[in-house]
């Protein structure tokens, strides 16, 4: 029997999911009318057909022109509360959500004003889905604008900004020209994490390490090429944000039954599972859990161990921490009851 029911009912934590990338796609598709939608897309069935990738550079082509139809302030707002409506409708109790300030310095946006509109939106739904801010510094800007913008947002970071990270090509910007970046980070309180191991190999994931000294890997499927990389996470309790769907529609790896999660998960590293940019993927928590129990043979118990890999991964408080697992645990109580 499936265990899609209780995954679905199950008070999730998530850490790897960018706000652009979970936007609803009736939101997208308002926001399409607003400024323009283009030619070819004259549906929400064109719209989903859309978000269909060649590759990783393809997905990031499709990333910029979908970004490209959040022009204002009031855009954020908006496609803030519509995401974290989405995440309470799926029992999604904790988030860490990514966000690209730099993406938008084009159409005039500051990134403290846009990080307040984001929060205004989150505001609507605090009592039904948490979510914390990790601002992505885009490694395609280069350190030195990275560093500007994360000087701007410090200025905001007690609207619960709790971390950095580069996103964007890395490929073909790899993580150590950050380093300063990153030390200065850490100065201002942030946490700190590195897209690595996606779309470039191990040496990209030893390079946020050694030189970025991050708090966790985005990503890090690429790690299971260099089993000493592997035994290094694994003994160092290095979290992985691992996004397995997101691997498989990127062209990573070729199927969920390849990825390398339960290689990562049975050496004793500590894995976490996330969506990454579910609405552009057509995947949720969900999904990755009932796709995990389907092709690679994950049980209920170990789904609960990922979900609370997660909890002690998370860039929250003690106190959040302690509320998360007591949330987990009264669930699980009612559910014994209910079976009894």
């Amino acid at each position: 029997m499936t265990l899609g029911p209780l995954m679905q009912l199950l008070p999730k934590i998530e850490l790897h999911l960018h706000l652009e990338g979970a936007i609803p796609l009736p939101a997208l598709w308002e926001l399409l009318g607003k400024y323009g939608r283009p030619a070819g897309i004259g549906s929400l069935a064109d719209l989903e057909r859309r978000f269909t990738y060649r590759d990783f550079p393809h997905f990031l082509e499709t990333w910029v022109w979908k970004n490209n139809y959040l022009r204002e302030y009031d855009d954020f707002t908006f496609i803030a509360a519509e995401v974290a409506a989405d995440l309470a409708r799926q029992h999604i109790v904790y988030a860490e959500a990514f966000y690209s300030p730099g993406d938008f310095a084009r159409h005039g946006l500051e990134p403290q004003k846009l990080t307040e509109a984001i929060r205004k939106g989150l505001a609507r739904h605090d009592g039904e889905a948490r979510v914390n801010l990790v601002a992505d510094l885009v490694r395609n800007y280069g350190p030195e604008q990275g560093g500007r913008w994360l000087r701007e947002i410090a200025e905001v970071k007690s609207l619960g900004v709790v971390g950095i990270g580069i996103g964007g090509s890395e490929h073909k910007f790899p993580p150590e020209p950050y380093a300063a970046v990153y030390e200065e980070a850490r100065g201002f309180g942030f946490r700190t994490n590195a897209h690595a191991g996606e779309a470039a190999g191990p040496a990209s994931i030893w390079g946020a390490i050694r030189a970025l000294n991050v708090d966790r890997i985005g990503h890090g499927t690429r790690a299971a090429e260099d089993p000493a990389l592997v035994s290094y996470l694994a003994a160092h309790r290095v979290p992985l944000e691992m996004c397995p769907i997101s691997n498989v529609r990127t062209g990573v790896v070729p199927s969920v039954a390849t990825h390398p999660i339960r290689q990562f998960f049975d050496a004793g590293v500590l894995v976490t599972v996330n969506t990454d940019d579910p609405k552009m993927f057509n995947t949720s928590l969900e999904d990755e859990y009932v796709a995990l129990e389907r092709d690679l043979a994950f049980t209920w118990a170990e789904i609960q161990t990922l979900n609370a890999n997660a909890i002690e991964a998370a860039w929250c408080s003690d106190d959040v921490k302690q509320a998360l697992r007591a949330t987990l645990a009264k669930w699980r109580r009612t559910q014994m009851q209910s079976v009894s």
